[in-house]
């Protein structure tokens, strides 16, 4: 049987990448947990301030995860385009 590296595949992540991640996606969550509820409570935010949080925040998580796009389009994307919506009434 081949081993991971022998045949092409990258390596198992080390503890200390596994470590890294859930660090990572910690500070991911916390982070559009904020943005959320900045947006949700603050009533002087303009919807355009509101927006560039969003894209703001977009790209802080595509510079963390740059492969996981799609993940951030499924989870995040339509949450944050609810949460736009309701607040600022927008069709």
């Amino acid at each position: 049987m081949n081993s991971p590296a022998t045949n092409g595949e990258s390596s198992p992540q080390t503890l200390e990448e596994l470590r890294e991640e859930q660090r990572k996606i910690r500070r991911l969550q916390m982070m559009m947990n904020m943005v959320m509820s900045v947006i949700s409570q603050d009533n002087t935010l303009t919807v355009d301030e509101a927006a560039a949080m969003v894209a703001d925040t977009r790209r802080a998580a595509l510079a963390m995860f740059p492969d996981k796009e799609l993940a951030y389009n499924l989870i995040y994307k339509p949450r944050l385009q609810r949460l736009m919506r309701e607040r600022y009434r927008i069709q």
